[in-house]
Formats: structure tokens, sequence, C-alpha cells
């Protein structure tokens, strides 16, 4: 919301010598955000004139049209001389008053004004533009043309109201009354301790039987509507130089007279307004729900489908405004123009309140937030409504020549005011500081409550505050106002003893150990749409489909929390590839979301006490499961070549390992077979699993993504990834990492080269040699695979492995070695059917 200073000082007696600076001190101590005070016209310095453009000589040859003009400026050149400017703008005439920068004058920006030959002419100055002032758009983006009556030679820097400090202020979602000059007028007057003039507080004529008819269908939607009518406006009147600067300032762009004046109305009083062409409504005005499938095309000319919750207005013919949020085009005021007969003369003033969520999901919908969206969402004064119409009728009246017709209309839902019962000493017993009863009924008075009672306080709260609605909110209140700065500092003392949980080390050791194998950590948003699972080549009936949907997510493309870490993962593999990253290796540990067999409401917990056990338990009954898992995408190159080799690309063991360091980071053995899932090539596929309880269960996959997988997706060829369930992976582990043991005796070497079938995993070889081979066996490497159907025979392969033998107490003899070597290469023919190569 931005607030001229010279605006709010209407409203406030602010001493002559505040500035802008010093309201933003008091407003921020208050508890309002203001982030910015902007000087309108701090490097401005004339002569900066009022000018009447006496000739004008399209001059010839060149690029683009340029004219020299005469402009008569007064006695402000000091002869009293027609001044000679080149100008190339082509929105003024003869006779038309402008504005005029001369000879040693500075503009916004620090650009100074000489006189100087240009396109064979000397200009002994400039004809300004909005643009060129500093003052926003008004527009023409072109020069200003100010009204007839305005006498040359003029200072147009006070003409304008070029000078000027702006308040820019971030107004929160619960304050809506701020954002009006009302709002922050009130506020100003309470930081200084000053009277408010208020602008709400007008006489306003009762309603009657002769205004325009209304009808409202649903009051819940609706609780007010207020509808005048003005008539005999002059087509040729214009918005005055004082309505555009306001609006401009508050970074408004003038329409139309008509428009200008609801515009001003909505910042001053911060209700938003709507003008309808009299003639162009036939019938009743109406406010209901629309009926699916309505169509409407909004001021904006976009023809809009609306849905069965969109609150409308409407006339005969159906839908004239998407109510709270923007006008139809059907019913749109007319400017003059070029033709004053099609302009609108006739108005009908619409001032309504709407419910705040009703106009909030209606604007998300549809895409379409507005200022009056803005005001309405975050709750708008009901009680306004009457008298922003007569103010609106009054601005008509006075500078349009219009007459107000004697008809009042106002439809209103009957409510009582909201009223709190609240402990006189509970802002002390919240802040921790002795207020007192005196100050606590003081401050809220300010902001616009009636207190009474002792002890017990009843108040009634105002009607601008719809924010205000429990013993809380006005303990705040009084809080805000007294300074939050005078409340005491305590810092909170936590016990002693207590640290990261077992889960949470084991969460950072295997980020470290990721991170140390050359990983990047990548943080991606929890959401994800339904459309992924079809490009990830799940099966229909695959569990990671059924998903937790939100009712008001962030993106109407991700409406779903994340049954998989891979979505996000290759997303942003995606995107760092596509601005020039080729070696990447990216992953993440994170919580995924499972919806619940059987769904619960959940209820809503006590703030004034701790709940209990059992409100608790019920409330996670009621949320999704939520497992952590760890996830691993990689593309490129795994070594970069160099002078010591060719390096090699990341490939599907990679992915595999990724999955090993992660399980001897829980402690916990993991086991690797050859598998087929979703996204992952069959044949370059492994599954990973570990033992609980006795029983084999599944916890995750590992390898290169399919091919189909990788062009859905947009992703380079040969992308590998990995994904582990973390709480299974814990629970199988001991939690404990086991660091490598160092022995006093030797290693004893034993290789062998075993001939299988080529569908015959390496896995289930290395796993009968392991087996076979006792407790002698310190390790087993695969260090070889050969194919050669011409040595080895058709559909036959050899593996060859690397086994470590180390005894825990003695030097192992050679024989020992080979008898555990024999064993394990017994028992693996027995499983597999390997023989010993050559």
């Amino acid at each position: 919301m931005r607030v001229p200073l010279s605006w709010l000082r209407e409203y406030v007696d602010l001493p002559a010598t505040e500035t802008g600076r010093d309201v933003q001190a008091k407003l921020i101590s208050a508890g309002l955000e203001v982030e910015t005070v902007e000087q309108l016209g701090a490097d401005l310095k004339g002569p900066l004139v009022v000018g009447q453009v006496l000739t004008i000589e399209e001059l010839e040859g060149f690029k683009k049209p340029i004219r020299f003009c005469t402009v008569d400026v007064g006695q402000a050149n000091g002869t009293g001389e027609p001044q000679e400017i080149v100008c190339g703008a082509r929105n003024f005439a003869v006779g038309d008053k402008v504005v005029v920068v001369l000879p040693g004058a500075t503009l916004p920006g620090g650009f100074s004004i000489a006189a100087r030959k240009t396109y064979g002419r000397v200009s002994h100055g400039m004809i300004c533009s909005t643009d060129e002032l500093g003052m926003g758009d008004d527009g023409t983006h072109g020069i200003i043309v100010l009204p007839p009556e305005t006498e040359p030679g003029r200072d147009a820097i006070e003409l304008l109201e070029l000078v000027d400090e702006v308040l820019d202020i971030a107004v929160t979602a619960n304050r809506g009354d701020c954002l009006s000059l009302r709002g922050v007028a009130r506020e100003t007057a309470i930081a200084y301790g000053l009277p408010l003039r208020d602008p709400a507080l007008i006489d306003v004529p009762a309603p009657n039987a002769y205004g325009y008819p209304v009808q409202v269908s649903d009051p819940f939607g609706c609780d007010r509507f207020t509808a005048r009518t003005v008539t005999g406006l002059r087509p040729e009147a214009r918005s005055p130089l004082w309505l555009t600067r306001r609006l401009q300032k508050v970074g408004m762009r003038p329409i139309s007279l008509a428009v200008d004046i609801t515009n001003y109305v909505m910042m001053e009083l911060g209700q938003p307004l709507h003008a309808y062409d009299r003639t162009s409504v036939q019938g009743t005005i109406g406010v209901r729900r629309a009926q699916e499938g309505e169509k409407l095309v909004t001021l904006d000319g976009v023809e809009r489908t609306l849905h069965a919750e969109d609150l409308v207005i409407t006339d005969e013919r159906g839908p004239i405004g998407l109510a709270g949020v923007m006008g139809g085009a059907n019913t749109e005021i007319a400017d003059h123009g070029e033709d004053a007969a099609d302009a609108t003369t006739e108005v009908v003033i619409e001032a309504a309140h709407f419910n705040a969520v009703s106009i909030a999901r209606t604007a998300r919908r549809h895409k379409l937030l507005s200022e009056a969206s803005r005001r309405f969402e975050r709750g708008v004064d009901p009680a306004a409504a009457a008298a922003a119409a007569q103010r609106t009728v009054d601005l008509l009246v006075l500078l349009a020549g219009g007459t107000a017709e004697a008809g009042v209309t106002e439809v209103i839902a009957p409510s009582a005011p909201h009223t709190i019962t609240v402990p006189a000493d509970h802002p002390d017993k919240v802040a921790g500081v002795a207020y007192g009863r005196e100050t606590v009924v003081r401050r809220l008075q300010e902001v616009g409550c009636d207190v009474y009672g002792q002890d017990e306080l009843i108040v009634t709260v105002p009607s601008w505050r719809p924010d205000l609605t429990d013993p809380n909110d006005l303990a705040e209140e009084v809080i805000r106002l007294e300074g939050y700065e005078n409340l005491p500092a305590t810092l909170p003392r936590p016990p002693a003893g207590r640290g990261l949980t077992a889960g949470q080390r084991l969460h950072r050791r295997i980020g470290r150990a990721l991170a140390g194998a050359g990983y990047v950590e990548a943080l991606n948003y929890p959401f994800l749409g339904e459309q992924v699972f079809d490009q990830l080549g799940l099966d229909a009936g695959d569990a990671v489909r059924r998903v937790v949907k939100l009712v008001n997510p962030l993106s109407d493309e991700e409406p779903a929390l994340r049954t998989t870490l891979l979505p996000g993962l290759l997303g942003a593999l995606r995107r760092n590839t596509g601005r020039g990253g080729h070696d990447l290796a990216l992953f993440e540990t994170g919580l995924v979301f499972h919806p619940r067999a059987e769904r619960r409401a959940a209820g809503h917990l006590p703030v004034d006490r701790r709940p209990t056990d059992e409100e608790i338990a019920v409330l996670n009954a009621a949320l999704p499961e939520q497992p952590r898992h760890a996830a691993v995408v990689l593309t490129g190159a795994r070594e970069q070549a160099g002078w010591w080799g060719k390096g090699r690309p990341a490939d599907w063991a990679d992915a595999v390992e990724a999955a090993r360091t992660v399980a001897h980071e829980a402690g916990a053995e993991l086991l690797v077979r050859k598998g087929q899932y979703g996204p992952w090539h069959p044949g370059r596929c492994a599954e990973l699993l570990v033992v609980v309880d006795g029983a084999e269960r599944v916890v995750g996959h590992a390898g290169e993504l399919h091919p189909r997988v990788v062009k859905a997706l947009g992703l380079p060829e040969r992308t590998c990834a990995m994904e582990l369930d973390l709480d299974t992976l814990e629970e199988a582990g001991d939690g404990i990492p086991m660091a490598p043991g160092i022995s006093s005796f030797p290693v004893a070497t034993q290789d062998v080269a075993l001939v299988v079938d080529k569908p015959v995993p390496a896995a289930e070889v290395e796993a009968a040699l392991r087996a076979g081979a006792g407790e002698l066996l310190e390790s087993i490497r695969l260090f070889d695979v050969y194919e050669n159907d011409g040595q080895l025979g058709e559909g036959r392969k050899s593996l060859a492995y690397a086994l470590r033998f180390r005894a825990p107490d003695r030097t192992l003899t050679v024989d020992e070695a080979s008898a555990a070597r024999d064993a394990a290469v017994a028992l693996a023919g027995e499983r597999t059917g390997a023989v010993l190569r050559g």
C-alpha cells in the first residue's frame, strides 16, 4: 500500500517538521511494515512551468516526425517572449496547455536542461511527459496536456504536486484495514496520539423504496449491498489534476472520471466499488452463485468460464460482473473518446461487502488478482459501504456535473457485532508486563473497540477489524501499541543432556557420506503432478500412484504431495543440464507421503493448554504416513579424463554403490539382486533388499533409467538413479556403522575365475562363494567379467573374483586358504552351476 504523506496529512494534523522517515519509524514501532519511503521530486529543480502552445511547425527530412513549437510561458523565462522548443511528440495541438522545463532546470535522474541545437533548430527547453517527470503512468505515454483554464507561467512543480514523500507499506494478510488511507491514518493518529478526521464520517441518506432494484440470493456470500444512481454526467468531464496525481502516487493509472473516482474512494476508505453504465444494465441487479459453465467477459477482455462456487453480479441477461474481483465488459463505463454520443452519462454505483474466502478462491481460480479482490480477501469494513457510495456520488456530482437520484438501495443481512470476553490482566500474562487495566482499556478504545467491565472486560470489536476474533488478538493490539521494543527479553534455557536422535544422526551421516562420494545435495519442493507417474512408466495399480492432494496447492500443476523423491531430483538434473551442466551427481533425503487406508478428519488442537497424548494421537492418526527416503541421480562422467587416464561415464553400478554407501552408514547389510521396476531399465535394474525380523524386505531400486523415461522427462542419455526407504533400512541396521578392523596378521589372497551361464547374476555367484568360504573370508571383490563364445562356449561368461582370507589369531597357511577357496568354489558350482575356468 503506497501512502502519500501529503494525502495522509488531510486526516491527521502531523507536525509540519515530521518527515516521511519520522512517520515510518512511528508506524514500524506500531507494528506496520513500512518498507521504503520514496522521495518524489527530491532531485527535481525548476524552472518548470505551464506553457501554452502558440505555433507548431512540422520539420521535414528526418526519420521520425519532429515539430518546432513556440510556447507562451508568461514571465517565467524573464523576457515574456515565446519559448522555442523542438519536440517529437504528437499528442498536443496549438492552444493546448503543456508543462515546459526551461534551461537551467534538472529533471529526475539528474538530467540537466540547457539550450541546444537539434534537428537544425535551437531548442530552449523541453515539453514534458509524465515519464520524464517521474509522475507514473497516465495511460497516454505522451506529453502532459493540462486543463484549458490553467494559467501560462504558473509553477508546474506546485501545480502537479511533484514534490512529496510516499510510504510503501507491506500490509499483512490480517490487516485489510490498512489497505486504505483511512486505516493508515488511524494507525498514524494512534502512534502520534493525535485525533483522526475519519473520511467515512459523512452524512448518508437512509435507504428508501426508490433506489435501483437489487436482489441478493446468497446472503452468506454478500451480506451488504448498497446501490446509488447518478445521472446527467458531462461526457467531456475529465479527472482534475489533484485526483489523477493522487492515483498516480498510490500506483494506479488514471482511466476516466467515473472509474478514477471509484478507485480514489477505494484507496481513501478501503471499500472497493464498481460503476455500471445504467443504460447497459437490464432489469434488477442480482447477487448469486454462478451456474457451472456460465460465461462472462471481464473488463480485461477475457472470456471466463465460471465455476459453481463463483459469486457473480447479474441482471436479466445473466452475469455482468465477477463479484469482488472484476466487472463485466457488457456494462463497462464508456469514456467520451472520439464520439461524445457514446459516452456514459448515467451510472449505478455498487458498494457491497462479500465473503472473504469466497472472493479469495474466485480470484485464484481465475488467476485474476485485482485491487478489489486484494482488499475483500483481507477484510473490508462492511459499515463503510454506504459512506463509500455517498462519497462517490458526491464526487460525481461535484466533478462531472451529475445529479444524484433520491433513491437509495441497501440490502443488509442481519448480523450482530462481534464481542469478546477477556480478563483485564490477559495482556499482562501474555507479554509478561504489568500494563494495568487502564492501559488495556485505553489501547483497545484507540483501535475502535467499545470496552465495558472491570476485572472481566466485554469488548465489542469495530467493524473495520475483522481480524480481532479472540482474547489473544486483543492482547496483541495492546502489546504492539505499547511497543514491542518495550517487551523484556528472556533467553530460553534448554534442558541439558538432549541432543540429536538416533534417526537424526543417521540422516546427517548419510548426507556427509554421499557428499564425500561426490554427490551434491538438492532440496526440492515436496509437490508433484500425477502426470509424472506416466512419465516414469509406473503400472496403473502401483502404490506410488496413491497420493495425498492439497486443498490449496501452491501450483495447480503440482497439487499432490510426493510419494517418491525421483521427480524432484530428476527435475533438478534436467534444469542443470539445460543450463550447461554435464557431469552431475545429486542426492536428496526427505519425507514422502502415502495416504492411510482409512481417511480421518483432523481435529483442532487447543491453544490455551498443552494437548493431551490422546489428542495428539488422534491428530497423528489423521496424517498421512511419512517415511523418509534417500535418492540419488547421476549423469555424465563419473571419473574425469586426464593425464591419469581416460576416465569413465556414470553407470548403473555407481547407483548401486550409492545404495551400499547409505546402507553402510545405517549398519545394515544390503542384498542386491536383479530386478525390474517402473522407471528403471529392465536389464540394468537392481532390487535392493534388507532382512528385518528374519524376512527379506525390498527397500528400493537402483540402476539405469529406461530410455522411454529419459525421453519423456527430457534427461540426458544413460541417466542413472537410486531410491531407498531409510526408515526400513534403519530398522534393519544396528544403527552403528562398523569401522574397518585392523589385524596384525597378513592376508592371504586367492583369485578364482568361474564360468557360468550369462543369465546367472554375479551377485548370486558372489553369495555362494561367500557362504562356502566360511568365517576366514574377509572380503570378496568381482574384478573382471569376460565374454567370448569361441573360448567359453555359447551363452557363457567368466566372472573373476579376488578372495581375501585372514584369521583373527594366527597367520593362515597356504593349505588353509586353499581349502577355504575350494569350499567356496564347490558351493558356487552346486548353487549356480559355476565351473573353474581353464
